[in-house]
């Protein structure tokens, strides 16, 4: 563990950059018949999710007692939780087709968060982002013994969301919320013995940046 310093071819790449876009209502065709998929990325590869903390959560961590650092191959730099993108899919329709257009998941495997207080150390890894219901799942362990499977730990919200950029070979979406869930929030209470971590707290706000070419 270390700890914290201190202070959708391309077509399919970019789309798959809208994975944290939400929110997003459960899938449905809006005509008569299924449409076709615009577009299928089948091994979604890099770069990264990268999450820009919110001084709220910061402090709210401060006043808990809570030390937090991260684990495997996830990094910290300049006030943002980097978790590289190990995999995943995406399937794309046309916007208005099917309701989510972006289907799929992007995974954050061996990569991770911890908080620790008072000899419990609680880590929060593997994150899965699921787009059709606006929720990244993730494996949770207390001191070293899993505890919770793919539990839903944060929820998004994209209502902040900025335009699409592109620079390169990548595209990126940034502005989406990211939120602990009504899931996570007991659990980590009951951990810590606190009942200060509320559902809908505000952990900060998305950046995610994708290759705009499926992997071989």
């Amino acid at each position: 563990m270390r700890p914290f310093p201190t202070t959708r071819r391309a077509l399919a790449g970019l789309a798959a950059a809208a994975l944290l876009g939400g929110p997003l209502s459960a899938c449905g065709v809006l005509g008569g018949s299924a449409p076709e998929a615009v577009a299928v990325v089948e091994n979604v590869q890099g770069k990264n999710t990268a999450i820009a903390l919110d001084k709220g959560f910061t402090d709210a961590l401060g006043q808990l007692g809570l030390t937090p650092g991260v684990v495997g191959k996830a990094k910290l730099k300049k006030g943002s939780l980097i978790f590289p993108i190990s995999g995943g899919n995406v399937t794309v329709f046309e916007p208005g087709e099917v309701s989510p257009y972006v289907i799929g998941q992007i995974q954050h495997e061996n990569s991770g968060l911890t908080l620790s207080a008072g000899g419990t150390t609680v880590r929060l890894s593997n994150f899965n982002v699921d787009p059709g219901v606006s929720r990244v799942y993730g494996d949770v362990a207390v001191n070293g013994k899993t505890a919770v499977s793919s539990a839903y730990l944060f929820k998004l919200d994209g209502r902040t969301l900025k335009p699409l950029e592109t620079k390169g070979s990548t595209a990126i979406l940034e502005g989406t919320k990211v939120q602990i869930s009504d899931v996570a929030a007991p659990l980590l209470n009951d951990t810590f013995k606190t009942d200060a971590v509320k559902p809908g707290l505000l952990v900060g706000i998305a950046k995610i940046t994708v290759n705009t070419r499926s992997a071989s």
